[in-house]
């Protein structure tokens, strides 16, 4: 959930034709059999080969540049980090998000078996970043654990600014009551208040939600929250200094809510966050191509 929810075959290389002794120029073409094995004994003198030159096969991997996401940079936004556990005091220092000031980060929430939001949203934003990779996106991390706690809100959306992103999605778990149930995309509302001014993104990071809302579902299988009035699964708010702050289209994806126990077996399951990485995928890859 957000910062600040309601809760806590190799080739061959060309062979080099200088046999001396034959009375034959050969050609230095690929070879037609396969090398003979390094310890293999020689049994006299070789009697060179003359193969026609073989014309290569054309590589199986799909060039870069005609790869659907190509040119494309996406960031994504891993909610909460494993160690800010450890690290109440720094996370809980007040940053500017243009409206207010809150706090760095928070810990986010967890499973009621203590599987936490930390780690499930770092599993499925690497399960994300492979899939938009195959498809020739440039992929960005705000992080990747690999720092002792954060980034802080306003450095999130920095990274994602000073990428130049096509798109930046932000990945949580909600921890809302038992019987809540079902993921919901967090839009951006107009803001235009100090440091803050999203006038630019409102209007692209609704198309962008609305095709990750569309697709989660379709991958999933799980409906809209149930908890929000419109059902339609996308939340407007302005009190995300992630999205307050950004000058690229952004969302929040809040993937399903870890404190119902439905809910939660379906986000502890690797498949099913396989499942949900590719809905999150698919939906980029509609906004982006649209």
């Amino acid at each position: 959930m957000p910062y600040d929810h309601r809760k806590i075959p190799a080739r061959a290389s060309a062979l080099t034709c200088a046999l001396a002794a034959c009375a034959v120029l050969a050609g230095c073409g690929g070879a037609s059999q396969p090398p003979k094995a390094a310890n293999a004994k020689a049994t006299g003198s070789p009697t060179p080969t003359l193969a026609p030159t073989a014309t290569p096969e054309p590589t199986r991997d799909k060039p870069q540049a005609t790869r659907p996401l190509s040119g494309r940079t996406v960031v994504i936004d891993p909610g909460h980090n494993p160690g800010n556990f450890q690290h109440s005091r720094e996370i809980n220092q007040k940053v500017d998000i243009g409206t207010t000031r809150k706090e760095c980060d928070t810990t986010g929430t967890s499973t009621n078996a203590g599987y936490t939001e930390a780690a499930f949203t770092l599993d499925v934003s690497h399960r994300l970043r492979d899939l938009l990779k195959s498809q020739g996106a440039k992929v960005v991390l705000t992080h990747d654990a690999e720092r002792p706690y954060g980034p802080c809100i306003d450095e999130r959306a920095r990274i994602g600014n000073e990428a130049h992103a096509d798109a930046v999605v932000s990945v949580h778990a909600d921890g809302s009551g038992t019987g809540n149930r079902g993921f919901h995309v967090i839009l951006p509302a107009r803001v235009d208040s100090g440091a803050a001014n999203t006038s630019k993104i409102v209007g692209p990071s609704r198309t962008l939600g609305e095709a990750v809302a569309r697709h989660f579902a379709l991958a999933t299988g799980t409906a809209p929250a149930n908890y929000l009035g419109s059902g339609s699964g996308l939340d407007v708010r302005k009190d995300l200094g992630g999205l307050n702050l950004s000058t690229v289209p952004k969302v929040f994806v809040e993937c399903g809510n870890m404190r119902d126990p439905k809910d939660a077996a379906l986000l502890t399951d690797a498949a099913w966050r396989q499942k949900a990485a590719q809905g999150i995928a698919d939906g980029i890859g509609t906004y982006l191509k649209g």
